[in-house]
Order: structure tokens, then sequence, then C-alpha cells
């Protein structure tokens, strides 16, 4: 008879992700190195082990399997989720497994005509959404989930509400993004008037809203600018619904629109978000808006795109010099981050 352990447990580790508000990602990233860490130690329950057996699948994953760090690192929070939240027990002895090696690796950075030239390739949702990444510095999730709420056009002004570590910031919204995102708004209106009249239109709610203001979900300001062109279940709840646009057919967009500029780097949507730090700090501007720009907790984080200005002069500009701004500046560029 097959052991309803790992089941079991499982359920609960799920619980405990939801009580904690993680991300869908998280939840199935952490539960599938929970029950690769049973399956290695020939279906033990957890409860069972300790910190040589949680070792011994850390050194497993960086020498047999030649993982990463940062998969590495992933697994070892997953255990000690399983160990702290769930089983309430704590590890007899410090894990001294074989760690991976983080290698130091610089992001790839766009020059400005590279960026131009992306952007020249791509249409519809997908050139929009690579300009807000760009000449506003979002993470792709960030801009993908931004509701109708968000937009404030008469305050010139968006709202990232929902930003990585769940933390909210208020970024500019550029004049040249006003149009195009009133008519994305005007499609996102005609797809939710549309499905009211189908009997659906209710959109997915945080922190159970759907419970405190029934009809919330339906009213229009909730739904997501960028939405979806057709109708799906949702990954945990299984009710059907209009969901955001999904982000990687935006990724494969981009991936397109890179090899047909003809620009041998491998870009990604967040390549945009590197590019633009160093492309502001050539500018003129001072680290800490643009710290503030890319929702980053740390100037050091900021500081780690901006690898590409160690080209002589444009290092340091004396201040002698008059204007600190890089000649030959391109004005479409600065349409773009600029108001």
């Amino acid at each position: 008879m097959k052991s309803r352990y790992p089941k079991n447990l499982l359920d609960q580790v799920r619980d405990t992700i939801r009580l904690k508000h993680y991300s869908i990602r998280t939840e199935e990233s952490y539960g599938a190195w929970i029950r690769r860490f049973i399956l290695v130690h020939d279906k033990r329950h957890p409860r069972e082990m300790g910190g040589p057996e949680s070792e011994a699948f850390l050194s497993h994953l960086a020498g047999d399997q030649q993982v990463g760090a940062a998969p590495q690192n992933q697994a070892l929070s997953a255990l000690l989720l399983l160990d702290r939240e769930v089983l309430r027990q704590k590890l007899d002895v410090p894990i001294n497994a074989i760690r991976a090696q983080r290698p130091r690796r610089l992001p790839v950075v766009l020059t400005r005509d590279e960026v131009l030239a992306v952007l020249g390739r791509l249409s519809g949702v997908h050139e929009l959404v690579a300009k807000v990444l760009y000449g506003r510095g979002l993470r792709l999730k960030e801009c993908v989930r931004l509701r109708v709420k968000d937009l404030d056009v008469a305050q010139r002004q968006v709202v990232v509400g929902d930003g990585k570590g769940m933390k909210a910031r208020i970024t500019m919204l550029p004049e040249r993004l006003i149009a195009p995102r009133q008519d994305q708004r005007a499609d996102a209106k005609r797809l939710h008037t549309a499905d009211l009249a189908r009997g659906y239109g209710a959109v997915y709610l945080p922190c159970a809203l759907d419970r405190q203001d029934p009809k919330a979900e339906r009213e229009w300001h909730w739904p997501w600018v960028c939405a979806s062109d057709r109708l799906s279940a949702g990954p945990r709840s299984g009710i059907v619904r209009r969901h955001h646009i999904n982000e990687r057919g935006i990724q494969k967009a981009v991936r397109a629109g890179a090899q047909r500029a003809g620009i041998r780097k491998p870009v990604r949507c967040h390549t945009f978000r590197h590019s633009l730090a160093p492309h502001l700090l050539e500018n003129g501007y001072d680290i800490r808006p643009v710290q503030e720009l890319l929702g980053h907790k740390a100037v050091k984080t900021t500081m780690i795109s901006t690898h590409g200005l160690n080209r002589g002069g444009l290092a340091v500009r004396r201040p002698l010099d008059g204007s600190c701004l890089v000649p030959g500046l391109s004005r479409e560029v600065l349409g773009i981050v600029q108001k």
C-alpha cells in the first residue's frame, strides 16, 4: 500500500506557503524541491530525517546534479521552511553541505541605438509593454499586473502596487505613453464589458477583497490593463476568469525582435530595466533617484547595471567642462525615459 505521508505533507507545505502569501511560483518550486528531497532519501518521511540528510541532499545537488548557486539556495530555503514552519522542528546540526559557487556575472546592457532597434521590431501590446519596461524601469511581472486603477493620467503617474517583495512604489507616466496606454485601457474596457454580458467579468482580487466587497471583482477599476485575449481557469481557484497577458509571449516577442534587429546579445525583457540605469546616469542624473525609480532596496543593486559606464570620459565628467550630458544624446530615447 502506497504511503500517504508525502501527499499529506505537501498539502501542509502548500497551506503554510499560502498563509505567508508567497507567490504561486514559490509554492510550485518549494513543493518540487521537497518532493525531490523525499524521493532522494527513498521516500522517508522528513520527520525521520535531520541535518545529515539535508546536507547530503544539498551536496548531491551541487556535486552530482551540477546545479547553480541560486537553485541550491532555493532548495535550502524550502527545507528550512519544511523543518521550521511545517514540522515545527529545528535541525540538530548546522548544514555544512558542498555549496555551489555563485558566479559573478554582469547584466546585459543595450546601447540606446540597440534599444530603439528592438522597440522598432515590436508592435501592439508587446511594443507598449517593452516601452514601459525601458521608460519606467518596471519588472515584467509588475508591468503585466498593472490594473486600471494603477494608472493616474491626471497626475502622470503609475502606482506599482504589486512590486517585488509586496512593496508598492510610484513612478512617472511618460507623455508619449499616455495615448497608447489609454488605447490599451479602452481595449480592456471593451473586453470587460463583453465578459460581463456573457456572465463573466470578475477578476482576481488580492487579500480576500472579493469576500470583503463581493461587488468589487466586477467593478471597472480592478481589471488588468494588459488583459489576455482569452478566458482561462485560475491556477489555484479553478475559476474561469480573464487574467493578464501571458509573460512568455512577451519574452518570445522581445527575443524575436532582437534577432530581427541583428543584436548578438541575449536580450530579455529584464534587459530593458538593466539598460535604463546607465543611460540615465550618462544623462547626468544622480544615482539615488534612479535607485528609487527602479525600486532597489540598496544602491549597490543599482550600481550592478552601471558596469558599462567604465569607458574613459563617461565614468567621470570634469566640472569645468560645463554640461555633464553625453554628446549626441538621442532625443527619441529622452522622449521615452522622460516626461
